[in-house]
């Protein structure tokens, strides 16, 4: 090589083993295409396997012998995938949630475009020929060449499908033989999508033209007389159109007399829906201000994170809009990131009626082909704002002027896969390296955004009334002791039926909020006790009426409901708990005039479902919705009056110490779904624990006097914000194998954290986890309570020793996943 130059790649591999960079030397005719952020093919292991890799150093000097370093054999991407800006997000990443190299680079492409290697399989050409190398085969062997004959260029993954055995072997011994040939094929699950257009050839004369063609070329002409009246088309529509076959086009681009061009054809995630244009917005005193405080630090191009705390309903969505329209005014670009997906739709609309065709959608309910094409128009600066769930943070812009996370509280904006990232904390990276603005709004804000507003990490915003002016809904709090004392064993309270009742003489809409699906919660047998559980989690089943189905939430797993018990074989089988399935059939027999929908992760699991269910709920076609935590936030039904919570207490008595947090925000946020519109709104919370500070609270929209109860507790028992969490799970198929590595684990933790100086550490642990057994594999943790400036010497020293514990017990199918500041510590 003339100028030997070496970099530093990442491979597309997912074991432990390859979590590390390795030098490649750049080829002379690569030398001037390739840095930081290409995606490369090079040669690895033993074999020199052709595999995928990233480049993430550049100019690297290297220590061994030039002769033993491996090329780059070839470049993927004509451009380079990735930013240098987001290779340093994934360093970041690595380092804060000790995770892969690759896994954290996969978070910044979309899922599909990976490349992988499937050998195409071909025989040998002097085999065709009848000159066959040995024609002593086994039946194997037959199998595969007879397979390679009737398919050709078939890969290898495609001969698996079709063989009844592994051939693996068998190939490679034809290989050996001469008789069949492997040739490298890379592929993906994703591609650009194109379509044909057809137009006529460039100077043309049509009437000479049609005059050449033959009289009984009829279609032909149709072509041509089209073509000349419209312009290009596309081919389908020709074919549609006018009725004509391929054919018949390709014989005119043979002729001459049209030109065929093919153009990648974008998909369409807003489902070609129209823009609407919006009626123009008066702001309030309050947005005014909130907008007039950030503007400054967007004006100096400096970084500053705001907490804007305003109730439910306090016009937080118009105030994203006009700080992202100065953002755009400044060549700058914003991501907005919302909890839910099911709030993707309400919100992309009020954004398109906006800023039109300026916006990118991403989010898991796409398919692979319009995630990849929303994320190409970011990429090629064709969009200024990306919308979306938890990903989008990720959204491959360079000049990114803010970062918004409504409802920043939520718990989904943390993964609970590896990366286990929180999606506030890779803004706020982000944010610092663009000097960008991040915004996070709520009417329930976190305890720990909360906190750093007091401390004045995070600048405090405050909207404190509706954009309406209406008040805030009346919260009626319901004793469900009081209920079942006065003979009422139903889950509606008294109160909540009238209520329901009047909404319905009203013709006003009716939310009932209960955080659990499905029918019934578990099946029990009343003669000896035993509960039907999933054999793969020996967690309860949950029992879903309509598909008559026990649905295990965890792993997946179905099968029918028993008529006998299985332990005993009794008849005495019950039905035992209540969710959202339950909930709807038994409104329906209260209310059987009424129109009833459930909206829960059952009724949306198809595509566009929930926005049809959104939509007919909109335009008054429902009376009484029906759902789980996804109606508790954003969703803004100006003709909703009425909400009920069904049981107040589900989240508060799990074994969390974010329970009381959760049940104060769920509430409230449900809460604010009420009085949306011109008429005010109520709220009946029926609960067994109304004196609960927590749900005290919420009937005075109070989140100062919760925050201040709650922070006071966290403080008392050292819990975040006061202390940092980590959540080492060891799971596997073995429980021997997993409680052995567990008690080898804690105590190599504990002996290395005594070496060092750090100022307090608790360890929790090892024990078996909460939910002790999920998708056949058992769990047990070990909890780390840390003060916050301990937290990157101990997130170095826990890594180390879980590299030397897997090493040494390699032997054993056994995992050990860290999740650095939990959400979920079951």
């Amino acid at each position: 090589m003339k100028n030997a130059r070496y970099v530093e790649i990442v491979i597309n591999n997912k074991s432990s083993h390859t979590n590390t960079t390795y030098t490649y030397g750049i080829p002379d005719d690569l030398m001037d295409r390739i840095s930081i952020g290409t995606r490369v093919m090079v040669p690895f292991g033993k074999g020199n396997k052709l595999i995928e890799g990233y480049v993430v150093d550049d100019n690297v000097d290297i220590e061994i012998p030039a002769f033993k370093v491996k090329y780059i054999q070839d470049i993927v991407d004509e451009e380079k995938l990735i930013s240098e800006n987001l290779i340093e997000l994934c360093k970041w990443m690595r380092e804060k949630y000790l995770c892969t190299y690759i896994d954290a680079v996969q978070c910044m492409i979309p899922t599909g475009l990976s490349y992988k290697l499937d050998r195409k399989i071909r025989l040998n050409d002097s085999y065709n020929n009848g000159q066959t190398v040995d024609i002593r085969l086994s039946d194997k062997q037959k199998a595969v060449v007879e397979a390679i004959r009737t398919h050709r260029n078939i890969t290898e993954s495609s001969l698996k499908q079709i063989l009844s055995f592994e051939p693996t072997s068998t190939v490679k011994s034809l290989v050996d033989k001469g008789m069949i040939v492997l040739e490298n094929h890379f592929k993906n699950e994703v591609n650009t999508l194109t379509e044909k257009i057809v137009g006529l050839t460039e100077g043309l004369n049509i009437i000479e033209a049609l005059g050449k063609l033959k009289k009984n070329a009829i279609k032909q002409k149709q072509i041509l007389n089209y073509l000349m009246e419209n312009g290009p088309a596309k081919w389908s529509a020709l074919r549609k159109d006018l009725g004509v076959n391929g054919s018949l086009i390709d014989s005119l681009r043979e002729k001459g007399l049209v030109k065929i061009e093919v153009i990648e054809k974008k998909r369409d995630p807003f489902g070609q829906t129209e823009i609407v244009a919006e009626k123009k917005i008066e702001l309030t005193d309050e947005q005014n201000q909130v907008i007039q405080q950030v503007i400054p630090s967007m004006m100096n191009f400096k970084y500053q994170p705001f907490l804007i705390h305003g109730i439910t309903g306090s016009g937080k969505t118009e105030v994203y809009m006009q700080l992202i329209r100065k953002a755009i005014e400044q060549s700058r670009e914003a991501i907005v990131l919302v909890p839910e997906i099911s709030l993707t739709p309400q919100m992309i609309e009020r954004f398109r009626s906006r800023f039109g065709n300026q916006i990118a959608v991403l989010h898991s309910k796409l398919s692979l082909g319009e995630r990849y094409d929303e994320w190409n128009r970011i990429k090629r600066g064709e969009v200024k704002i990306a919308i979306g769930a938890r990903s989008a943070v990720f959204a491959p812009f360079d000049n990114l002027g803010i970062i918004i996370v409504d409802e920043e509280h939520e718990h989904t904006y943390k993964s609970e896969q590896s990366p286990k990232y929180h999606a506030v904390e890779v803004a706020e990276f982000r944010c610092k390296q663009r000097n960008a603005i991040l915004l996070l709004g709520s009417a329930t804000p976190s305890l720990e955004s909360y906190h750093k507003s007091e401390k004045g990490i995070y600048r405090m915003l405050s909207m404190e009334n509706r954009y309406n002016q209406n008040k805030l809904p009346d919260v009626h709090i319901i004793d469900m002791r009081a209920e079942l004392q006065n003979g009422n064993k139903s889950v509606f309270s008294e109160r909540l039926y009238r209520e329901i009742h009047k909404n319905l003489e009203m013709g006003e809409q009716t939310i009932l909020f209960l955080n659990r699906r499905g029918y019934s919660t578990f099946i029990s047998c009343r003669s000896c006790g035993y509960v039907v559980k999933c054999p793969h989690c020996e967690i309860s089943l949950t029992y879903h009426k309509n598909s008559h189905f026990l649905s295990c939430h965890y792993c997946g797993y179905k099968q029918n409901p028993p008529q006998l018990c299985p332990k005993c074989n009794s008849k005495y089988i019950k039905y035992f708990g209540t969710g959202t399935e339950k909930i709807e059939k038994m409104t329906q027999e209260l209310f059987p005039a009424a129109k009833i929908s459930r909206l829960d992760l059952d009724t949306t699991s198809r595509k566009g479902s929930m926005e049809k269910i959104i939509r007919e709920i909109r335009q008054g076609k429902v009376d009484i919705v029906i759902g789980t935590q996804m109606i508790a936030k954003g969703l803004d039904f100006p003709n909703v009056t009425l909400v009920g919570v069904i049981a107040a207490d589900m989240s508060l008595n799990l074994p969390e110490f974010r329970a009381a947090e959760r049940t104060f925000q769920l509430i409230t946020q449900v809460a604010g779904r009420a009085g949306r519109g011109e008429r005010l709104g109520r709220v009946i919370v029926q609960t067994y624990e109304p004196e609960h500070f927590a749900i005290q609270a919420s009937q005075n929209h109070d989140f100062v006097s919760f925050y201040h109860q709650e922070i006071a507790v966290r403080e008392s028992f050292n819990y975040p914000p006061f202390s940092q969490l980590i959540n080492i799970m060891i799971t596997g198929e073995k429980e021997t194998d997993v409680i052995g590595l567990s008690n080898e684990y804690a105590a190599e933790l504990k002996y290395a954290l005594k070496n060092v100086d750090i100022t307090e550490e608790i360890i929790f642990g090892p024990g078996p986890a909460a939910l002790a057994r999920i998708n056949q594999k058992y769990r047990w943790q070990i909890i780390i309570k840390s003060k916050m400036i301990d937290q990157n010497v101990i997130r170095g020293i826990i890594n180390t020793v879980r590299i030397n514990v897997l090493k040494k017990n390699s032997g054993n199918d056994v995992n050990i996943n860290i999740d650095i500041n939990p959400f979920n510590m079951l």
